[in-house]
């Protein structure tokens, strides 16, 4: 808050006639007292007492006169005096606010010429950061014409000019990726060689950048590559951020090997020719509803924290050794044409399989069950070996049917299974739980009934 300062008051310069007045009360004064002892003296009786006292009423006066006089000399030194003072206070003053002045004129030049560089730097940067983006622009349409053109030599080098910009500019990597799925997803021709190679390498691009232990590593990068025709497809170790690969077809060897899926994993109605899930680590749902395999298929080691897959089909073997199942599973619908096992395999959630369909032998071998698990209608077509599993909940096989041997020898079950309507082929080599209560139906068919 300003302070207000006290104003000066107009310095009075002192008339000459003032001094005038003063000498002239001076002497007024002296003659006043001079005659007042003159007359005292002139009343002496003896002419000698009467000189003398009319010599020191003169002296008297005159010494009346001289020290009024001297009085005004002292006034008019003090006066003197405090004008120079005051004189002295005002240049002080006016040298203060002068300085003070200067101060302010200073700082604001100083805070202008701050803000004029503040305004040139910006606008330089603005500038630099313009030409950046129209530089950066101008290759990213260059590399895209180059991935339309018809060449496919052109095509390969606008790929790899996209991975080399994507590599030096972070902010357009996840762009730079919905490209590539963009042309993955565009039609594929009739398998012209060339083509084929250019999709190949698109898909090497994508996936060189999608293992975390790479310093290639592009983070946070999502693959759509719904519909999409892969060749060989290699996610081996990648980490795939809710990747969608809903309906695309996989020709070759597929694998997605020691991949971590953050989020979900589509893959619903995708069809496959042999494909490798070993040691897949999946945090979110992995969808394979409708898939399918026209090869093997593994899962060994793979870790689920949900997975469904119902109405899929696997035309050649498929193990899900070891697997882990977290959340609740699901195969319902789904049919295996050979040979199935997931022995050792954990389901830690509910586990259901009905109206599956196992056209090869089916292993459960060791198999931990520790949610409710169910078979009901599901068709074993070989042999059905749940030897040495675990069923710590409910175990239901309502109305399955075993078309040949099934076997649960030293398999552990925390209360009796159901079994109604379940129906198995006459054969002597079935183990079945203790306490099974099996009936003949006729010379081919067996029944199995709940207590």
């Amino acid at each position: 808050m300003a302070v207000d300062k006290p104003t000066a008051h107009q310095l009075r310069v002192m008339p000459w006639w003032l001094v005038l007045v003063g000498l002239l009360v001076a002497a007024a004064l002296g003659w006043l007292v001079l005659d007042l002892l003159l007359t005292e003296a002139d009343r002496a009786s003896q002419p000698d007492t009467r000189a003398t006292l009319r010599i020191d009423a003169i002296r008297t006066g005159l010494t009346v006169v001289a020290g009024t006089g001297g009085g005004l000399a002292l006034l008019l030194a003090a006066r003197r005096q405090w004008i120079t003072e005051r004189a002295q206070r005002h240049q002080e003053d006016v040298a203060a606010q002068d300085q003070a002045h200067r101060d302010r004129v200073q700082s604001h030049a100083e805070a202008v010429a701050v803000a004029a560089q503040r305004h040139q730097d910006r606008q330089s940067s603005a500038a630099e950061h313009d030409a950046a983006e129209r530089r950066l622009t101008e290759l990213y349409t260059r590399a895209v014409e180059l991935l339309g053109n018809d060449s496919a030599a052109v095509r390969l080098g606008g790929l790899h000019a996209l991975e080399r910009l994507g590599q030096d500019n972070p902010g357009q990597r996840p762009t730079i990726a919905a490209v590539l799925c963009a042309y993955l997803r565009m039609p594929a021709g009739n398998g012209e060689p060339r083509e084929t190679e250019v999709r190949r390498t698109a898909q090497r691009v994508l996936t060189r950048h999608l293992r975390a232990d790479d310093a290639a590593y592009w983070p946070e990068v999502t693959l759509d590559l719904a519909g999409a025709r892969l060749v060989d497809f290699d996610a081996a170790g990648c980490t795939l951020v809710d990747a969608n690969f809903t309906a695309a077809a996989f020709t070759g060897t597929t694998t997605f090997a020691g991949a971590a899926a953050r989020g979900r994993l589509l893959l619903g109605a995708a069809v496959f020719g042999d494909v490798v899930f070993d040691d897949l680590n999946a945090d979110g749902e992995v969808v394979l509803d409708g898939a399918r395999v026209g090869g093997s298929a593994s899962f060994d080691g793979a870790a689920f924290d949900g997975l469904s897959c119902r109405r899929s089909s696997f035309a050649g073997p498929a193990s899900f050794r070891r697997a882990t199942f977290g959340q609740p599973t699901s195969f319902d619908a789904t049919r295996f044409e050979e040979d199935a096992t997931f022995r050792e395999a954990e389901f830690v959630g509910a586990l259901s399989m009905e109206h599956t369909e196992f056209g090869g032998s089916a292993s459960f071998h060791a198999v931990r069950f520790t949610n409710m698990a169910l078979f009901r209608w599901t068709i074993f077509g070989a042999e059905a070996l749940f030897d040495r599993a675990r069923f710590t909940d409910a175990a239901n096989f309502g109305r399955a049917r075993f078309h040949s041997m099934a076997s649960f020898r030293d398999a552990q079950f925390s209360r009796p299974p159901q079994v109604d309507q379940a129906r198995a082929v006459t054969d002597p080599g079935h183990r079945w739980p203790t306490g099974a209560v099996v009936e003949r139906l006729d010379d081919d068919w067996l029944l199995l009934v709940d207590r």
